[in-house]
């Protein structure tokens, strides 16, 4: 029905991970699917969708069911390690890399900051992806909330979701003793990467870290996270892992 809907291999895979039944409905889970994914990449309101789907009370039910039972994470870490596998690599990866990004609000309810630094009024997305750019955690904070300062309540996430990563890539941002009292406390080593030479006009990226500015602009690609227009933190970061799995989902 629109360029958004799942194949049948990638609803195949979802309805096998998260161990949907075949009992008969009014509506069939994939087109729920479908609509949330309507969302995500057109960015329209709730109530806004389009008549060809479900009534949006229905999707934003099954949304909040699944978000609530955290099927969003179990499903980003099965097709992530079904990728890898697939590329040659172990299952669970052991490297991770760090940043943070400003985005500004759509949303005059929700909670904001000022990002001095890259002048935005908004929230900031703390994320942790691996080598191949796939994302393995996200936080949502206010803009103003320092990288430095947020890394110790991100690393609860990590370690909550028992992500086995052992070394961190991280910029200037994470220095100090943040990086000491990480490691004593999680067991993640913080690398802060840095440009070799700080006089160099011409742009060059950074080795590795620029994956995750490549996921960064993943997510761009995606008109619900252009612009912050959830009231809740948790709807914010529930549309980054949907976002995170569908670029998955097109790699399987």
């Amino acid at each position: 029905m629109y360029p958004t809907d799942l194949t049948l291999t990638q609803w195949q895979f979802i309805k096998k991970t998260l161990y949907f039944d075949d009992r008969k409905r009014k509506y069939d889970l994939c087109i729920i699917w479908n609509a949330i994914y309507y969302i995500v990449k057109t960015g329209c309101q709730w109530r806004m969708l389009p008549s060809n789907y479900p009534k949006w009370q229905l999707v934003y039910y099954y949304y909040s069911k699944w978000s609530n039972l955290e099927l969003f994470d179990l499903l980003l870490c099965n097709l992530r390690e079904k990728v890898r596998v697939k590329r040659g690599q172990n299952a669970e990866a052991s490297l991770g890399i760090i940043d943070s990004q400003s985005v500004r609000w759509g949303n005059n309810r929700s909670l904001n900051g000022f990002d001095g630094n890259k002048k935005v009024k908004g929230i900031k997305r703390h994320v942790v992806v691996d080598k191949n750019g796939f994302l393995l955690a996200v936080m949502v904070s206010v803009a103003n909330f320092h990288d430095s300062k947020a890394a110790l309540l991100f690393m609860r996430t990590l370690h909550y979701l028992l992500i086995p990563i052992t070394v961190i890539l991280a910029d200037g941002g994470y220095r100090g003793n943040i990086i000491e009292e990480i490691k004593d406390k999680f067991g993640y080593i913080i690398q802060v990467v840095l440009r070799s030479d700080h006089k160099e006009k011409l742009f060059k990226p950074i080795h590795k870290r620029w994956i995750i500015e490549r996921t960064f602009s993943w997510f761009d690609n995606d008109r619900r996270l252009c612009r912050n227009y959830e009231l809740l933190m948790e709807n914010s970061e529930n549309m980054i892992k949907l976002s995170a799995i569908k670029i998955v989902l097109n790699k399987i």
